[in-house]
Parts: C-alpha cells; sequence; structure tokens
C-alpha cells in the first residue's frame, strides 16, 4: 500500500512537471502570436466604453490560494466583493465589445500572463470569484478538490458544455464532477486534446 501511494505520488510531481514546461513554452509562445491582437483589442475596449483595459478580479488558485485573474474588461461594472452576479444572457452591464469578446472568449487572452506567472495552467478547473466559491463550496460536494491543481484558461468541463454562465446548482454539480474526472486523468495528451477543441467550441457558440 506504501509502494502504490509513492508511486502514484511520484507520478503526480512528474505529471505536474512536464505539464508546467508545456505551459510556459506555450502561453509564451501564443502570447507572441497574439500581441497584436491583444493592442487591437485593447485599443478597441477604450474606444468603447469608459474604464481600464483589464478587469482583475480575486480567484482561488492552487491550495485555495488567493490571486487576481486577468481578463479583458466586458462589463460597465468591476465587482469583486461579497457579492457578483455571474453574467447572464443579454445582460445591459456587458459592453457592445464585451459581448463579441465574451462570445469568443477573447476576453480570456490576459491569462496567458497568469499562467507565464505560476497562477494557472492552460487546462485546468476554472476558477470563480470568491463569492461564488463561498456559496458553492457550502453546497456542492466535492469543490474544493478543485483546489488540487492549478485552475485553467479552459478545462474539461468547458469542452463539455458547460462553459460560461451556471444558472443552477445542478449545473455547478455537473461542471465539479468534470473537473474532478479532469483531475484524476490529467496528462499532457488529454491537455492537448481540450485545447484543440475549446477554439472550435467557441466558434460553434458564436455561429449560434
Amino acid at each position: 500500500m506504501a509502494d502504490s501511494s509513492r508511486i502514484l505520488a511520484t507520478r503526480s510531481v512528474s505529471v505536474g512537471e512536464t505539464k508546467r514546461a508545456f505551459d510556459v513554452a506555450l502561453a509564451t509562445l501564443l502570447l507572441a502570436l497574439s500581441a497584436p491582437l491583444l493592442l487591437v483589442v485593447a485599443v478597441a475596449i477604450k474606444l468603447d466604453s469608459h474604464g481600464p483595459v483589464l478587469f482583475t478580479q480575486r480567484r482561488r488558485g492552487l491550495n485555495g490560494e488567493p490571486f487576481f485573474i486577468f481578463k479583458f474588461r466586458t462589463m460597465k461594472v468591476l465587482e469583486d466583493g461579497p457579492v457578483v452576479r455571474q453574467a447572464t444572457r443579454n445582460d445591459p452591464r456587458v459592453t457592445r465589445l464585451g459581448r463579441i469578446l465574451r462570445r469568443s472568449s477573447m476576453d480570456e487572452l490576459p491569462q496567458l500572463l497568469n499562467v507565464i506567472r505560476g497562477e494557472m495552467s492552460l487546462v485546468g478547473p476554472r476558477p470563480h470569484a470568491l463569492a461564488h466559491d463561498e456559496i458553492y463550496g457550502k453546497i456542492v460536494e466535492n469543490y474544493h478538490v478543485r483546489y488540487g491543481v492549478l485552475p485553467g484558461i479552459t478545462g474539461w468541463a468547458q469542452v463539455n458544455g458547460l462553459r460560461g454562465e451556471t444558472r443552477t446548482v445542478e449545473e455547478m454539480s455537473e461542471r465539479v464532477r468534470l473537473d474532478v474526472e479532469y483531475i484524476e486523468r490529467r496528462c499532457i495528451s488529454m491537455d492537448i486534446w481540450i485545447l484543440l477543441q475549446t477554439p472550435l467550441r467557441a466558434f460553434h457558440k458564436m455561429a449560434y
């Protein structure tokens, strides 16, 4: 039993080290390639509405440690308190450009910086606002298991249709179930498959 535990622990460390190297290399490459697009989006945000280009909000990362996540601002409000209302369909708080950025997931691109800083991974459970952690952590089974790995820009739950707003506790429970499934199965080949599926899912959402 002890030998089995040591083998599992060694595998977990090995997967983590390989995944980290993969994350840093790919995130750096993607950030360099997307730099012109990021500049265009930043200018467009300033022209479209008043407020900062980037929106930062506290989320929980590895071991539940808080960090500030980076996103392109898509709303007229900058919520990061004890009450954070999720964006909904036709939400009046979302800016004109913000609707496009959210539907295409381009608002998430600044999180490549979070990956390089070691606060996030390219693939992992999506982190939620601290206010939502407080709510769902009390009512959703295994919710805190998600803190066992770095949160991701995209994840297993997102490519399985659970992207964006979670309208019910049942939807959050299913998202957490898929997050735990990912944690148990995670490997580089799975991460690559999820990364390839993510833009396809975003394109499909924009088309409909």
